[in-house]
């Protein structure tokens, strides 16, 4: 009698429960009145027979594969997603809330505490969030939202625009990203409208942040919050980038910019408390940015692009 498991119609039934049905090995057998090892046996044959090709689908977003996991061991990062080098800073800044905004959806689970910081390359991750499934989603700004220019960069319009996707509950940050002197950021945290805010940036799941890099397009300078000059005095002290707007050298250190530190918002040191610090940056320019905020253990995902990537790779041999 011919063996069950060379019965080739059977393997098809086997396989069509299993890979179109999505049932079980074990719901299989009792449906067919066979063992559970013999249904695995019949899977496993029909695959060696060609009867089922296993086809990986979106390989677009494991092409990196190696290189995204073999910048996870060098700088001891959770995971580094890579997306394709780009002609223009306006597409890649595309691609990259592309490949952030599903990675967000993927992290996003129900009841997630999230803060969003400001800047044009958030702007498109936010925009590109377009299948949320998490519920009861809090979403805060991670530093003040108030400006006069270029307000859809503002963390409070990334963070409304979120949770607004999620129909989840948004708590603002009335206050500007940064003051003019120590006294009066000292005196606005005192006020418990922005104390309330800020409390819940220290429960904090996830953190979608941008990397930025002090120059004449920057965010910064965008959104009115630094001027010409007060960029060139960073530029002298050796900065490298920044998040929420407080600047940090290539080792990821603050102290050198300490003193200039007037911004309202969650302070920058309380980013390697949170599980999920995403860092969303690319192209040439942010490098040490990217790199500095990785040896600052500010991010623990990064997203990226293929330049960038090898020249981190490049920075460790």
């Amino acid at each position: 009698m011919k063996k069950v498991v060379n019965d080739m119609r059977l393997m098809v039934k086997v396989c069509d429960l299993y890979y179109n049905q999505n049932l079980s090995q074990q719901e299989i057998a009792s449906q067919m009145d066979l063992s559970r090892p013999t249904v695995s046996r019949l899977i496993v044959s029909a695959r060696e027979r060609g009867i089922v090709r296993i086809s990986v689908s979106n390989l677009e977003t494991i092409k990196h594969w190696e290189l995204e996991r073999r910048l996870e061991q060098m700088y001891h990062l959770k995971e580094v997603l890579l997306v394709d080098n780009q002609p223009t800073e306006s597409e890649l800044k595309t691609v990259l809330g592309r490949a952030a905004g599903r990675y967000l959806e993927s992290t996003i689970k129900d009841g997630s505490m999230v803060g969003v910081s400001m800047g044009s390359t958030l702007l498109e991750v936010v925009n590109h969030v377009r299948h949320p499934e998490g519920k009861n989603i809090t979403v805060v700004p991670l530093v003040g939202g108030m400006g006069q220019l270029r307000m859809e960069l503002h963390s409070n319009n990334l963070a409304e625009h979120l949770a607004t996707t999620y129909h989840g509950t948004f708590f603002p940050l009335h206050a500007p990203a940064r003051v003019s002197s120590p006294l009066v950021k000292a005196e606005l945290m005192k006020e418990k409208s922005l104390a309330k805010t800020l409390r819940l940036t220290r429960k904090l799941d996830i953190a979608l942040l941008g990397i930025g890099c002090p120059y004449k397009s920057s965010s910064v300078i965008a959104t009115g919050y630094y001027k010409i000059n007060e960029i060139e005095t960073l530029e002298k002290n050796h900065v490298a980038g920044d998040i929420c707007m407080q600047f940090f050298d290539e080792d990821g250190d603050t102290s050198r910019f300490q003193k200039d530190n007037n911004v309202i918002g969650l302070d920058i040191h309380r980013l390697r408390e949170i599980p999920y610090a995403i860092g969303v940056a690319g192209g040439e320019d942010k490098f040490s940015a990217i790199k500095g905020a990785i040896k600052g253990g500010y991010i623990n995902i990064l997203i990226t692009d293929i330049k960038c990537a090898e020249a981190l790779a490049a920075e460790k041999g």
